[in-house]
């Protein structure tokens, strides 16, 4: 009924559905579920207690014509869920694999490419693409039918709002929407459900009010955020953001 490799590691109180092939170099965690009809190639990692629905492929080869054939591996976390016809694509020679976090949702259709990396606690909703060496922060929501360029990066707590196509560097705690993509404010309400005080959230929201609210260039924005917003973890982590950004980031509303 269904494929599994003799040296595949399977872990204790996994089950596989009928018509599933598993691949060998796969390790599988204990507790998970492979439904029916999932493929899982050589080089994948998959961690405990996950759930992989119908027509999920995972580890197969990168979409790259670069691509030569070296050994590369995916990394799936604990308590993944992957919905149906999901796409989890091996790493290149680039960063040699691609890790998708603890607790995280790709709910239908979603494809990962190759040497992406997704943080822990996101959900990606149904037909979101991101390109190959897309990384992306903890507790980050893409609205479904978004997609990320390659080399994107998006910042913890950041939400993509549906249908949103980023060219752009995403900083976190913030929404991106609209098309062409702008910044649409600070992502309170997820914040919140978070557990981020009301405080957290206002020194936050000044922060982005001197970077896309004050009329000043980015560079600008900076040296006056260093030399009057009070210091805190937050402006240190959203300066960093902005300052390693080599794609640049999003823009304000125009």
């Amino acid at each position: 009924m269904n494929s599994i490799h003799p040296k595949a590691q399977i872990g204790k109180n996994v089950t596989v559905g009928p018509f599933s092939f598993i691949d060998d170099d796969v390790v599988i965690g204990d507790g998970t579920h492979i439904g029916p009809n999932v493929t899982i190639y050589s080089g994948s990692r998959i961690g405990k207690d996950c759930k992989i629905f119908p027509g999920a492929v995972i580890g197969a080869i990168p979409q790259d014509l670069k691509f030569a054939g070296e050994y590369t591996t995916v990394e799936i976390g604990d308590r993944v869920t992957v919905r149906e016809c999901v796409t989890v694509n091996r790493g290149t020679v680039y960063s040699n694999t691609t890790k998708v976090g603890n607790d995280t949702l790709l709910m239908a259709y979603v494809h990962v490419a190759h040497d992406c990396i997704i943080g822990e606690k996101c959900v990606l909703a149904n037909t979101t693409n991101l390109a190959g060496h897309v990384e992306v922060g903890d507790s980050v929501i893409f609205g479904g039918m978004a997609a990320a360029h390659q080399f994107v990066k998006i910042g913890k707590h950041a939400f993509i709002a549906g249908g949103t196509l980023l060219r752009k560097d995403v900083p976190p705690y913030v929404i991106a929407a609209k098309s062409p993509t702008f910044y649409s404010g600070v992502n309170s309400v997820g914040l919140k459900r978070y557990g981020f005080s009301n405080d957290d959230i206002h020194h936050i929201q000044d922060v982005y009010r001197y970077l896309y609210n004050n009329g000043m260039n980015t560079t600008q924005a900076i040296e006056k955020i260093k030399q009057e917003v009070e210091d805190s973890k937050f402006k240190i982590e959203i300066l960093g953001f902005v300052v390693g950004s080599e794609r640049g980031i999003i823009r304000g509303i125009q």
